[in-house]
């Protein structure tokens, strides 16, 4: 079944500390994903930032909507229960809480909208759909990223092919391969007499290991096919080499993809868009534009358990 969102967790959640007990938010996760019946991979699904787990950052969320309200109540860091107007709520026979239903208590219209200083960026804004505070910045971020990384393969694609031959030495460089980048395009000037590799650079920094590298630029709407790679392939045998990396501006065809040397040559693949993606992970032809630090209280800070 999907990830329930953290509205239709609220209250199952408050039932679960209905017995007035303590409860840690770890143990209350645990509950909530018996109680929906989450495969082990739905349960631990990463949020875009890869730090924390969807379904916790959904029980965490709706923990804190109904300790907004006056639902529930935070003991100590970690640790909640349900308050008196949260039985209250339940002895009703209440059937859904959702933000809606939050929103009859001042308290929790005061912490949704703020009465405070419309700038003061410590108030996150509810959101109305399944989404969390943190799922909306990640998705945020994955759009403008994409969108990012499709600007920059233009960018690429319009190099001549020295550029592009240097654009892949830094990159490889940045990654902590070949040494300096010196180093690395000393080793791309030397090409060999096969036409299948452009350069070789150092596994590693200490130059333990060698790999052999093909880049090609190649223009959009080109596809690099089997026989390249064949190619490739029969050079880094010609040259006694077991490792290569075959880089491109364009992509790669299903053959290609599917082709895998029968003897222990390794290869790897880059296509354009991988290329691109390694140029924003490693700061390569991309500068910040603005940085967004999500934090919480520190519980060392302030003598919590």
């Amino acid at each position: 079944m999907p990830i329930p969102d953290y509205q239709s967790i609220m209250l199952p959640l408050l039932k679960a500390i209905s017995d007035r007990k303590e409860h840690t938010l770890r143990s209350l996760v645990d509950r909530m994903a018996e109680h929906f019946d989450l495969a082990d991979d739905e349960r631990h699904e990463l949020l875009p930032s890869g730090r924390q787990s969807r379904f916790y950052n959904r029980v965490v969320w709706a923990s804190t909507y109904m300790r907004r309200a006056g639902l529930m109540k935070l003991l100590r860091r970690g640790v909640v229960t349900i308050s008196d107007r949260g039985m209250q709520e339940l002895d009703s026979g209440i059937t859904r809480i959702n933000v809606a239903f939050l929103r009859k208590y001042p308290e929790f219209v005061e912490f949704q909208t703020s009465k405070r200083d419309v700038g003061d960026a410590s108030v996150l804004p509810v959101v109305e759909d399944a989404s969390t505070p943190e799922e909306t910045l990640g998705r945020a971020y994955k759009e403008l990223r994409s969108a990012l990384a499709q600007e920059l393969l233009g960018e690429v694609r319009k190099m001549d092919w020295k550029d592009f031959e240097d654009l892949v030495v830094l990159l490889l460089v940045r990654m902590g391969y070949g040494g300096t980048s010196d180093d690395v395009r000393h080793a791309f000037g030397k090409r060999t007499s096969d036409e299948g590799i452009d350069g070789t650079i150092k596994e590693d920094k200490l130059g333990l290991g060698t790999i052999h590298v093909q880049a090609k630029r190649w223009k959009d709407g080109s596809t690099v096919g089997r026989s390249e790679l064949q190619k490739f392939v029969g050079a880094l045998a010609g040259q006694g080499a077991r490792k290569g990396v075959f880089i491109t501006a364009s992509s790669f065809s299903k053959e290609a993809r599917d082709y895998a040397p029968k003897n222990e040559t390794k290869i790897v693949l880059l296509d354009g868009e991988q290329l691109v993606e390694l140029m924003i992970d490693y700061d390569l032809g991309v500068i910040p534009r603005e940085t967004f630090v999500v934090k919480r209280i520190d519980g060392d800070f302030f003598g919590e358990e």
